[in-house]
């Protein structure tokens, strides 16, 4: 039985199993992206308490539209997540399973080339020639043709002639070689001083070993890439799924009588929506360079309002192959619930990638969403609003920490105050965020008791998103437009 510790005590990969029978939450954890949490007993509590909640919030419900809701939100909390780990997996066990057949096919093909190159000489000079007194021969030759080598062999070591000399050398050489060094020439099997003959015969062992090796590993190699791709169609039919099911919620929510239950569905609802939205558009590739830093260059900065841009690379029409924005989220985009200082959100976003004037003031859009390293907090706060909400965002906002300050410089309204679609800034440090350079999330839901569901990325989430729910709400700043 694998066991996971805990404080006085374990925590049984059997809770586990039944904290995912039960369809709770996997995903909207607190720890930050940037940190992979171990299952402990209080998270497993905290499962169980989540699942019950959500069958009480469904007191009096219809049992199958009930039924639908917590299907769903298994989906989304346990199934989706964890094949998803699974696929991430088996992808590093199929690139570790490359990696080593090309290794031992590459050192395969090197002995051939030895025994290749071997056999040539053995044809020239024949099989028991001594190669150790061939070099230096070689370089007694060399040195003895048009130069003082002929007086040098004869005052160092009385040798006249180059066979003489070779002969000597060795002689000499073999009087003052250590005890160390000769064991050590001893042991190395492909030792330059080895018979032709011998060596020739421990390269085709060798090779015979390398040439079993590399078999194996190549057949490892594609059976963990057919792995792979298996976990993959595995989770491509559990998200299918989850598209369809949140399609039959949404059509059905309606009927819903209490607010509790309402709350329930369109929760359950969002965060499907949010993980089916960053899988299609879930575009670019990981950066080496960047590290973890999340605005490429410069690394703060104001933007630039001037002229309009050329959008970033790889990036999707806005709101391609997305539900509409708002739904599910309990009222109108962005927003929902009424005015932040003024600010209507009640009226839709109508900014895009591009443009350098919007809402009055500069967006600083000016390279697209390019300057953020793909899968970073930045890149996919800047997509999930640009594309998703259509609200401003500037192609240099700086790290996560920074988008605050910089949305000031730009005009945007920055306050305390959430609402759907806002960037929530995340100080260095902050509820986990990166000590370095902060982090920054999106807005996707202000709950009935001030909480907010926040989605987001980070480097290790390969550009998927998850979500948390944030409870202290006012100890945040956010980026409206």
């Amino acid at each position: 039985m694998v066991k996971m510790a805990k404080r006085g005590g374990t925590f049984t990969a059997l809770a586990l199993a039944a904290a995912m029978a039960l369809g709770v939450g996997s995903v909207a954890v607190v720890a930050p992206p940037e940190q992979a949490a171990a299952v402990t007993e209080y998270e497993y509590r905290k499962k169980v308490s989540s699942h019950n909640s959500l069958k009480k919030q469904l007191a009096g419900v219809d049992s199958k539209l009930a039924g639908l809701i917590i299907s769903l939100n298994d989906l989304t909390e346990n199934r989706i997540p964890a094949a998803q780990k699974a696929v991430q997996e088996a992808r590093q066990k199929a690139e570790q399973a490359k990696s080593l057949a090309e290794a031992t096919a590459a050192r395969l093909e090197a002995a051939k080339n030895d025994r290749t190159s071997l056999e040539e000489k053995i044809k020239q000079t024949g099989e028991d020639y001594d190669d150790a007194k061939d070099a230096v021969a070689q370089l007694a030759r060399a040195s003895f043709h048009g130069s003082d080598a002929s007086t040098l062999m004869d005052v160092v070591t009385n040798a006249t002639t180059t066979e003489d000399f070779v002969n000597k050398m060795q002689s000499d050489a073999a009087v003052t070689r250590s005890e160390a060094n000769a064991a050590d020439a001893a042991a190395t099997s492909l030792s330059t001083s080895m018979n032709r003959k011998e060596r020739l015969t421990a390269i085709e062992d060798e090779i015979t070993q390398l040439k079993g090796q590399a078999d194996s590993q190549a057949a490892s190699a594609q059976q963990a890439a057919e792995d792979a791709v298996s976990k993959q169609s595995e989770l491509e039919a559990l998200r299918k799924k989850s598209d369809e099911e949140r399609a039959q919620l949404e059509a059905q929510k309606k009927s819903l009588s209490t607010k509790a239950a309402q709350e329930a569905a369109e929760l359950v609802s969002m965060k499907a929506e949010i993980d089916s939205w960053s899988v299609q558009n879930n575009t670019g590739s990981a950066n080496a360079g960047t590290g973890g830093q999340q605005q490429i260059k410069p690394s703060t900065g104001s933007g630039s309002g001037s002229g309009s841009s050329k959008p970033g690379s790889g990036s999707s029409k806005p709101g391609s192959g997305s539900s509409k924005p708002g739904s599910g989220s309990g009222g109108s985009r962005p927003g929902g619930s009424g005015q932040a200082n003024g600010m209507n959100y009640t009226v839709p976003g109508n900014c895009y990638e591009g443009m350098s004037v919007c809402y009055g003031h500069r967006t600083g859009n000016t390279v697209g969403g390019s300057a953020y390293p793909w899968s970073q907090c930045t890149w996919y706060a800047y997509r999930r609003r640009v594309y998703y909400y259509h609200l401003p965002t500037g192609s240099y906002m700086g790290n996560g920490q920074d988008w605050a300050n910089t949305g000031r410089s730009l005009g945007y309204l920055v306050n305390r105050t959430p609402h759907v679609g806002a960037a929530m800034v995340f100080r260095a440090g902050q509820l986990g965020a990166n000590s370095r350079y902060g982090h920054v999330a999106v807005v996707e839901r202000v709950n009935s008791d001030g909480s907010v569901l926040i989605s987001e990325c980070g480097a290790s989430l390969q550009g998927v998103a998850q979500w948390r729910t944030i409870y202290n709400a006012g100890n945040f700043q956010y980026v409206h437009y």
